[in-house]
């Protein structure tokens, strides 16, 4: 039977066909030239104002062009770069808050307002003192020193090399940063009135308060705070140089009744503790730990393998079997006085010329009214002296296994030489020396009694 289409479906076909085919959506974009300077991605903080600018100033460490942010409310600004490892390849998908419309779009693309880069470096802006600014004009490091003249700070500001002329705009247009470069002036420097106008002359002593008042802060916040000195400073320049070497071997019992035997601190064996130790029974105690170590030939490499401990080694229900404890221990005031040190050695060596620098550690060695570091001096005297011995003692048993393996070679060099020798010599016999070596002479006379004097 033949079909036939109703009136309804060809009314259906009639209309679609009268309707315009849509054109199928553009997938295909053409991306323009790559650019010979991309944009970079800053990260400012909240509380600078629409005002402040990027200005080009001379780093007072390196002496060279270097990028800040000054803002006349919140102040000066460096730029920290932080950027990913190259092993890790990264980049930033970048799109403007506010789009606008392509004007110039000649085609039926629509316009792209995003854009990628390919550094995925990104800079960071963090508070900056503009005191490190001023001290290469306030410090004259000039050979012979002249004598430092109270001046104006306009008369210091001009022997500062300003390689762009930023600052002297930024002051000249700016009351605030004016006023701000000022105070950090009078921080340091002893200040006269002249007139209307202050002159200012460097203190040293003042200069080295203000840089220990920041190494302080710096390394008080590291104390538990969140910040000051980062995790691998501390780790590296703290710790590590205050850890003693471990000297001894103590056998200790556990819960179960197993003997177990583990490195123990020098001066245990005394019964004196490691950290109220003076320097004459540390020798004693010494001598005793070094000895233990030469006649314990067992434990000797694992007693050599670790230089250093501050950990424990405890069981699950914190019975330990063996503890593990450096020779002498540091207390807090040592700890504090290295973590002092530390930031004020980072500060210097940053944001201070080398010849300032050199200058400001002079003063901080004599300066004991402010930070004495004799006992840190005290204790890293004799932390040298422990590890030489501690280093001795290990040549001195590397140097014993070295004797002792050098014996047994020469024993088994001794044997391969005779195997080879008893081997080459039943090489040489005949077929019949060796047959008669075969034969069984245990009930038969020897030869040399048919030759023996008659009784």
């Amino acid at each position: 039977m033949a079909r036939t289409r109703s009136k309804g479906a060809a009314g259906t076909a009639g209309a679609s066909a009268d309707k315009k085919v849509a054109k199928p959506a553009v997938s295909v974009y053409t991306l323009s030239a790559e650019s010979d300077n991309p944009p970079k991605l800053f990260s400012l903080p909240r509380t600078a104002s629409p005002s402040a600018r990027i200005a080009t100033l001379q780093h007072p460490r390196y002496s060279r062009p270097t990028r800040y942010l000054v803002c006349p409310k919140a102040g000066f600004f460096e730029f920290t770069q932080i950027c990913p490892p190259k092993s890790a390849p990264r980049s930033w998908l970048i799109q403007p808050a506010s789009t606008t419309p392509n004007t110039n779009n000649n085609n039926d693309q629509p316009p792209i307002d995003t854009q990628i880069t390919q550094s995925p470096a990104l800079h960071v802006a963090t508070p900056f003192d503009p005191l490190f600014l001023l001290l290469p004009a306030l410090l004259c490091t000039a050979s012979p020193p002249t004598k430092r003249m109270f001046l104006s700070a306009d008369d210091h500001l001009d022997t500062l090399p300003d390689p762009s002329r930023h600052l002297g705009e930024l002051l000249a247009s700016c009351p605030a940063t004016r006023a701000l470069v000022e105070t950090r002036l009078a921080a340091v420097c002893d200040v006269v009135q002249a007139g209307d106008e202050n002159m200012y002359r460097v203190s040293e002593a003042k200069l080295l308060a203000e840089m220990l008042r920041k190494a302080r802060r710096m390394a008080e916040h590291g104390e538990g705070t969140g910040g000051g000195l980062p995790p691998s400073m501390e780790e590296r320049f703290v710790r590590r140089e205050l850890e003693a070497p471990v000297l001894g071997v103590r056998v200790a019992r556990g819960r179960d009744g197993n003997v177990a035997a583990a490195p123990a601190a020098a001066g245990e064996g005394t019964g004196g503790g490691s950290g109220s130790s003076t320097p004459g029974e540390e020798s004693a105690e010494t001598q005793s730990s070094v000895s233990s170590v030469e006649t314990t030939a067992s434990s000797a490499s694992a007693v050599s393998a670790v230089s250093t401990a501050a950990t424990s080694v405890a069981d699950d229900d914190g019975v330990g079997a063996g503890e593990v404890a450096s020779a002498m221990k540091a207390s807090e005031e040592v700890v504090k006085l290295q973590r002092l040190r530390v930031a004020f050695n980072f500060i210097c060596s940053s944001y201070v010329a080398p010849a300032i620098a050199q200058m400001l550690q002079e003063n901080l060695a004599k300066a004991t009214d402010q930070v004495d570091f004799k006992p840190l001096d005290e204790y890293l005297a004799r932390l040298a002296k422990l590890r030489q011995e501690a280093t001795a003692a290990r040549s001195g048993e590397f140097s014993r296994k070295r004797a002792v393996d050098e014996e047994e070679d020469d024993r088994a060099e001794k044997r391969r030489k005779k195997e080879a020798e008893e081997k080459a010599k039943k090489a040489s016999m005949s077929r019949g020396v060796k047959e008669l070596m075969k034969v069984n002479t245990s009930g038969m006379k020897k030869m040399s009694d048919f030759f023996k004097k008659k009784t």
